[in-house]
């Protein structure tokens, strides 16, 4: 048996004027979605439980057949399995964004997504004027970098109760009454005071200024937490792993689980992204006698989202559907025993620009899966469907169980 998921993240939304009423999957012309709905069954699952932020981070392990509850530590420790950073039992990994604030404004959460070398010496610098041995800043892919925190040796910096918020929450809202709060927030936000200072007469910002580019104003910490312990995904389920993506987050989890990591030349975590490669690098994969499951994740669909972009969220569906569920699908079928699953995490809605707690709509298709009256994969009729998941970790043994069941 050959299992794929594959992952339009954050494509669940409100329906929208722009669109004749319609969501971003009803008005998308996605004929190998739908085809997954035709021959399966559609249903939807509530990934992010009310009390826990509405985050990739959340999400997607609860998607992945994980209890967020039970393992859900921060979203900066996924990130940094990721980059082969290793945190002993008393370091701290925070997101690092660089961002664009005017008049304390958050007028771009990806400082204009800023390029990774551009980013690095800016870090670089930052580094120079902070560092002592306690702090690390690492970077990462363009706007998405960490901050090490290590903590052996001293008192603990951070709690579960210290509070931060996701930049790309505060799109174009003032960020006064959202900077870190609680145990440890006076060292974040006297590190993202310094940054102000550092970057302000750095010539990454001269050159991006003189060419008509958003400057990065400073780095934006949040998403901190501690290494999580998760028992792997062949140990847990019984099935080997393997992750295609091109956002850290998820390249970390994956690390987390056990996976294998695939990279993708021309994956780009945005809605510029090779999706025909993607999906030639899932179909090869499944062709791999060591891996049992290929997960594809496009970041594509919440990018657009959080530009509050409805042309550009549905063409990114179309671009998934057309490039990725198709051939997969197509593969999938040659190779005789297999179960496909089309989810997104969360949904991210193009009004708000930010991720939503909420329901995602599912679809489902293969071997000894009933398929149900649903011709469509779109969020009405999983909204219709009976076949709901309150805790969407819980989808998981259903997606891998022999027979399909009620």
């Amino acid at each position: 048996m050959k299992y794929t998921i594959i992952i339009p993240d954050g494509c669940a939304d409100e329906p929208q004027d722009a669109l004749g009423g319609r969501t971003p999957l009803e008005a998308a012309d996605v004929p190998a979605m739908d085809a997954v709905a035709a021959e399966g069954v559609v249903g939807r699952a509530r990934n992010v439980p009310d009390d826990l932020p509405a985050g990739s981070d959340v999400a997607n392990l609860s998607l992945l057949g994980y209890d967020p509850h039970k393992h859900y530590t921060g979203r900066a420790p996924l990130e940094a399995a990721a980059q082969g950073i290793e945190l002993g039992p008393d370091d701290w990994a925070v997101r690092c964004n660089l961002v664009t604030i005017e008049q304390q404004v958050m007028r771009d959460f990806t400082a204009g997504h800023i390029a990774g070398e551009e980013a690095a010496m800016l870090l670089c610098a930052l580094q120079e004027r902070v560092g002592d041995g306690w702090f690390e800043f690492h970077p990462g892919v363009s706007y998405r970098n960490l901050l090490v925190v290590r903590g052996a040796g001293r008192p603990a910096p951070f709690s579960t109760d210290t509070r931060t918020t996701p930049p790309h929450d505060l799109t174009d809202k003032a960020v006064l009454d959202d900077y870190p709060r609680g145990p440890g927030s006076d060292l974040l936000n006297q590190l993202m005071s310094d940054s102000v200072d550092v970057f302000a007469g750095h010539e990454v910002n001269a050159r991006r200024v003189a060419s008509g580019k958003p400057p990065a104003t400073n780095v934006w910490l949040w998403g901190l937490g501690q290494i999580p312990q998760l028992a792997p995904f062949a140990q847990r389920y019984g099935r080997r792993g393997a992750m295609i993506t091109a956002v850290d987050l998820l390249r970390g989890l994956a690390a987390l689980l056990g996976w294998r990591r695939i990279d993708v030349p021309g994956a780009t975590g945005y809605t510029d992204t090779d999706y025909a490669a993607k999906g030639r690098y899932a179909v090869e994969a499944l062709g791999d006698p060591a891996i049992d499951l290929v997960c594809v994740h496009v970041e594509a669909t919440d990018e657009a989202s959080h530009e509050g972009d409805a042309a550009a969220k549905v063409r990114a569906l179309e671009e998934i559907s057309r490039h990725i569920v198709g051939p997969v699908h197509e593969a999938l079928r040659a190779m005789g025993d297999y179960r496909l699953l089309v989810s997104p995490d969360h949904p991210t809605f193009l009004r708000t620009k930010t991720h939503e707690h909420g329901y995602v709509p599912f679809a489902m298709a293969g071997t000894g899966i009933v398929p149900d009256a649903a011709a469509v994969y779109d969020d009405a009729t999983a909204a219709a469907s009976p076949r709901t998941f309150e805790e969407g970790w819980r989808l998981m043994a259903l997606f891998l169980a022999e027979q399909q069941r009620t």
